[in-house]
This record gives C-alpha cells, structure tokens and sequence, in this order.
C-alpha cells in the first residue's frame, strides 16, 4: 500500500512539493527538543512529545485543509467539522495504556499552541485537560495513516530527578518549554529563513565572557583610587570568587549602596556558572530603572556587547541602541548567555500557561 504524502505547513504559491512533510517535521522537532532537554534527564520524553505533537495532521481533514488554502484540488474524502490536530499524539499514549505517563504527554502536546491547560475542568471548562482525553478512541483511525517507526516507540522512563522526589510540574513546564520552542524554531526556520538566519548567529558562550570580565576587572582595580571603600570593594569581590568554587546551593549577598554588588556579583554567577558547567545567566530585578542602569554596566565590557538580553517592558522598537531584530528574537526563548530581566518576567516563564511565555 502507498502511503500518501502528508504535509506539515504550506508555502503561499508554491507547489506542494516545496511544502515541509509532515515526517520531516516531526522528526526535527523531536531531534531538537530532545537536545534542549538532555541537560535536565528530559531528553526520552521532549523527543516522544515533539514526534508525536502534529500526529493529527496526518487526517485527511488537514490535509484538504492545507490544499484548499493553496487552491489546489485534493480529492480527499473527510467528515464535517472543526479540524483539530493538538490531539492525537496524546490520544495515542492514552491507547498504548501508559497509565500516568499518557497525562504528561497529553499536556505536553495538547496543549503546544492553546498552552498548558488545568487538568480538571470546573474553573475551565472544555479549555481544560480532561475533556480532550475523555475519547482517545476519536483518534484510533487516524493512527492507521501514521508510519510504524513514528507510533511504535517505547515508553520513557523517569528521569533521575523525579525519581528523587522532584517536584513533576516543574518538570512538565520545562519539558513543555523544550517542545514549544523546537516546533516554532522548526516552523519558523521553514516558513521564514531571514528570521531563522539571524537567530543562528552565534552568541560568546560563558567561559569567554568571563576571560573578558576578569581583564575588565583586572584593569578598573588596577586604575582605582586607595581608598576605604575601594578596599571593601575588592575585598567584596574576592569573596563572590571564592563562593563561586562551591558547590551550587541557595547563596546571599549583602552589601550596602555602593559596595560593588553589580559587578561583584556577576563575577561569581560567571566563575560558579563555567565550574559547573551551566550556560545561561539570568539577572532577575524588581525594577526597570535598575535593570536598564545594569544591563548598561554589563555591556560596557569589552565583549559582552552581543552577550546581554534586557527583556522588559521598557525596551521597545524605537530605542535602537537597546533593541535589534535579533534581541527581538531572543526575547522569544531567551536564546542569549546572559538574560537581564524583571521579577514578573521571570516568574511568567516559570509559572504562565501560554505559550509565548513557556517558551
């Protein structure tokens, strides 16, 4: 039996052989949110989630949609009604009975355009979880049009974390984050190369930014003046670098107005970070007078020019020497080594249910 071609997304004016198959989505949304989620023991699952997201768009119904867009005759036979793609990967993880591990996926995937959803449906009615997994047999049909090598994969296991007593929603949120970002990178690189290009500029990674910082610090120590409070300074600074050999841990710092804290305490997010092989810096502010005196004093270093993401809602299109295409881009998913941000745009990436935000 030929299987029929099945498509992802369309291009405007193009034939159908210059669309992205659906395979080929499908498969690069697994491969790359499986690579964001590899540092955190998530990768089994961000691949099964990104390879079974779009498993609805292998019905007979999204494909005439993607046809009829186009104005192109598809001849294909489908049933009346809205046509909802969102669910059958987790229907199919609900049919395969994997009893607890078929929720996960159910939110990871059902909810990767609508966003996280509660499970229970009294505070939100049909937009919640458990209407759209009361009927997974919906879906069983559509699964006869899905090739063998995408549907039959073995079910993940827990990761380390969660067999240590990890809290599990904060492990769906990062995992819903790793397979949100992969399909819109995906999508976008598809649909959009200019945009896609200007993301794969490369950004300094952290063991460099931090050869720079020490020059930078070696040179503005060696021009102050002697005084008291250039002494408490340095003496400041030389216990942030001496904490950063650690292990990690919860750590406070303490210093009066005019201390030295900004940098002082980038010098030790910087050592402790390269130690232990972490690749991102968040700077988290309750104010955007302070964020946007910061972010200013980490960009005066020579080198961190690129490094610096200030994601408030003080940055805006018409202040260029703050905001370009691609720092737009980066607000997105937070794609840069060193993010200076707000409390609330912090704790909306951890907490908020869009998408957008996950991301």
């Amino acid at each position: 039996m030929i299987r029929m071609q099945c498509y992802a997304h369309s291009l405007e004016g193009q034939p159908a052989e210059k669309w992205q198959s659906l395979d080929q989505h499908l498969h690069a949304v697994a491969d790359l949110a499986a690579e964001f989620a590899a540092p955190f023991g998530g990768q089994e699952w961000a691949y099964l989630a990104g390879l079974w997201h779009d498993l609805g768009k292998f019905s007979n119904e999204f494909q005439k949609k993607l046809y009829d867009a186009n104005g192109v005759e598809s001849h294909l036979e489908t049933k009346p009604g809205k046509v909802v793609h969102s669910a059958a990967g987790g229907h199919l993880a609900q049919i395969r009975g994997w009893k607890g591990i078929d929720r996960v996926l159910c939110w990871l995937i059902m909810g990767h355009h609508a966003g996280l959803a509660d499970y229970a449906s009294a505070d939100s009615g049909a937009k919640a979880l458990e209407p759209k997994m009361r009927n997974p047999e919906l879906s069983a049909t559509l699964f006869e049009s899905v090739p063998d090598e995408i549907k039959r994969q073995p079910q993940p296991t827990p990761p380390k974390p969660l067999t240590n007593h990890a809290d599990i929603s904060f492990f769906i949120r990062m995992l819903f984050s790793c397979v949100v970002d992969a399909d819109f990178l995906d999508t976008e690189a598809f649909m959009d190369h200019s945009r896609s290009r200007i993301r794969q500029a490369e950004y300094p990674e952290l063991r460099g930014l931090l050869t720079c910082f020490d020059n930078h610090m070696e040179t503005m120590c060696a021009r102050a003046e002697s005084t008291e409070v250039n002494r408490i300074r340095a003496e400041v600074l030389a216990q942030c670098r001496a904490a950063a050999e650690s292990d990690p841990t919860a750590f406070s710092l303490t210093v009066p107005t005019g201390g030295g804290k900004t940098l002082a305490s980038m010098a030790f997010a910087l050592r402790h970070a390269v130690k232990h092989g972490k690749r991102r810096i968040i700077y988290v502010i309750p104010y955007t007078s302070i964020i946007e005196q910061t972010a200013d004093v980490f960009r005066s270093i020579a080198g961190f020019e690129s490094a610096i993401l200030e994601h408030h809602c003080n940055v805006v299109d018409e202040d260029e020497t703050r905001e370009s295409v691609r720092s737009r881009l980066a607000t997105e998913n937070w794609d840069a080594p060193i993010i200076v941000t707000t409390s609330v745009q912090f704790f909306e990436s951890l907490y908020a249910a869009k998408t957008s935000r996950c991301r």
